[in-house]
């Protein structure tokens, strides 16, 4: 008799510390994931309720170690390069080439974009709880956090996993019209987020002739291709012979990548105190 009325004692007051749970920590979690994904969205210059502020532009030098083959300095504001201007020193001869966006076009960076529309999206998710809403049982917040989890890792999935893209998908791409002088036929360039730096890669390349004994085997898709790449466009085929890649740091990605981790870290362990109370009894919040 004592055990049971023991077990119904402690039966309360799990059922006690679980609804304190829902009425009080979750709520708690859900304004600091809040906080910390608005910090996110402010990094990503996402635009607030009566915010009509222009996005600041920010210029970046893109260059590697040890050679000084490519070098960039491009102007970024928010997810779009409005600015962009190339300098490429041909290794066949030395002559050095400029090309710069035009003054009336901009670069959409779908990664930026994307990324961002998804932060939106986890905030939507946790502003439809408000402090008044009433969570009754453990599957509703394990839910929830499911869905949050979901738009954060899909945002930090964009940033860390650049486009495979073919060499004929960057040759037809809208970013080779982008440049005045126009872009040669034997020159591509590509642009793309890799975790918090912003990349860029051109590619020299070299026409085969119909004639030649070269065994022809186009490329498939890939982030970045190697030299000896062959691919077809239009009727002419083409084999990559040099591949320069330059990169800087944005700070601001670095620090969107470090609220996702935190955020996804608060998410998780939220849904681990809701399982450790549906293992303890036979109550089951679910």
């Amino acid at each position: 008799m004592a055990a049971t009325m023991a077990s119904q004692g402690e039966r309360a007051v799990l059922e006690e510390e679980f609804k304190w749970l829902l009425q009080e920590e979750v709520h708690a979690v859900l304004k600091q994931l809040q906080d910390i994904l608005k910090e996110a969205s402010h990094r990503f210059a996402l635009p607030t309720s009566g915010s009509r502020g222009a996005v600041k532009q920010e210029n970046f030098v893109l260059s590697t170690s040890g050679t000084d083959q490519v070098k960039g300095v491009m102007t970024l504001q928010g997810d779009a390069l409005c600015q962009a201007d190339v300098n490429l020193k041909m290794p066949r001869n030395n002559q050095l080439l400029h090309f710069a966006f035009r003054e009336d076009k901009q670069w959409k960076l779908q990664q930026i974009q994307d990324a961002r529309n998804h932060v939106n999206q986890a905030i939507y998710l946790l502003m439809n709880r408000d402090v008044n809403y009433q969570f009754r049982t453990g599957l509703e917040v394990l839910k929830l956090m499911d869905a949050v989890m979901l738009q954060l890792s899909r945002a930090r999935n964009r940033l860390t996993t650049p486009a495979t893209l073919t060499l004929p998908e960057i040759a037809s791409s809208g970013l080779t019209k982008m440049f005045t002088p126009a872009l040669p036929p034997d020159i591509l360039v590509n642009f793309y987020i890799n975790l918090n730096k912003l990349c860029l890669t051109v590619y020299q390349l070299h026409m085969l002739q119909p004639s030649t004994t070269k065994n022809f085997k186009p490329a498939g898709g890939s982030v970045l291709h190697n030299p000896g790449a062959m691919f077809e466009f239009g009727s002419q085929r083409y084999e990559v012979s040099h591949v320069h890649k330059v990169e800087c740091v944005v700070p601001w990605l670095n620090d969107a990548l470090v609220f996702f981790t935190v955020s996804l870290q608060l998410c998780q362990q939220l849904k681990d105190k809701i399982s450790v109370f549906s293992s303890y009894w036979n109550y089951r919040p679910y």
